[in-house]
């Protein structure tokens, strides 16, 4: 998926409020419906992914993801991410404000973004069967969704490639830049297997011994390649080995694997990535 690349993903200002109304309810107070949230039914704490879509065509390779967590929601159609905060109200979804990330991506992306907002501040009406959550519209378009721990389970640290999508600085995470002689995101990945970090910086190639805690990577002296390459890729090398130095703080999502390094000044670095079959 080709991106436009940023300096920094930022946050918007409220860009989008939600608006229900009766029309856009079709399923609550109706007590033949036998997929309203049962009593007691608490989306916090959940996630979810799309399984099917009617009355709109996903673009190609993309999925629909929602979380729900302290009463705010984030959700995602595979480019921006929005979020806001959220209650369930006799059946319906009601979203009080919708932000959003500002990443550049190519247009269907971002069309999609403004269809998935605009699905959400429509009131859609909330169907539950088992692990399955259905988000129904007004105008007919039904999001299906299964949990995301069914549909899409954490990958292992160890012996996955995890490829750099991002790198962070505090709360800021940058975009990778391009790599001028192949137009695309700057390649470097690290794969972790029997105790050894194998890594792809960006420039060189090396690797180093990695203790793998239940949170924590602990990483030792990591040895690369001397070669020198282009800014683009030397500065994705700088940031890859400044945050796997010592204990890194991990977190797994699905794909998406989370790296943060504190310093002693009280900042952080890290990364973001994403795994690769």
């Amino acid at each position: 998926m080709q991106r436009t690349v940023l300096p920094l993903l930022t946050l918007a200002a409220l860009v989008f409020a939600a608006c229900g109304s009766d029309d856009s309810d079709p399923a609550a107070g109706d007590p033949d419906n036998d997929t309203l949230p049962p009593a007691g039914f608490d989306l916090d704490g959940t996630e979810y992914r799309s399984t099917a879509v009617e009355g709109h065509e996903l673009v190609d390779g993309t999925t629909i993801s929602l979380s729900f967590d302290d009463g705010s929601l984030s959700a995602n159609a595979g480019c921006n991410t929005l979020f806001g905060g959220y209650s369930v109200d006799d059946g319906v979804l009601v979203v009080d404000a919708l932000a959003q990330t500002e990443m550049g991506c190519e247009p269907a992306l971002m069309d999609q973004d403004q269809w998935l907002a605009g699905v959400l501040a429509a009131g859609p009406a909330i169907g539950v069967d088992g692990d399955t959550l259905t988000l129904t519209t007004g105008d007919g378009t039904t999001l299906t969704m299964l949990d995301r721990e069914i549909a899409d389970p954490d990958r292992p640290v160890e012996g996955t490639r995890w490829v750099v999508t991002g790198i962070v600085s505090n709360d800021a995470v940058s975009s990778v830049p391009i790599d001028p002689s192949t137009g695309e995101p700057v390649v470097a990945s690290m794969t972790i297997d029997d105790g050894r970090v194998a890594l792809e910086a960006g420039c060189n190639t090396g690797g180093g011994p990695v203790e793998v805690g239940d949170s924590v990577l602990t990483f030792d002296a990591i040895a690369l390649t001397r070669k020198m390459c282009p800014p683009p890729l030397m500065d994705v090398e700088d940031a890859v080995t400044a945050a796997l130095q010592g204990e890194v703080a991990y977190e797994v999502e699905a794909d998406r694997l989370s790296l943060r390094r504190a310093l002693d000044d009280g900042t952080e670095v890290g990364l973001e990535l994403t795994a690769t079959d």
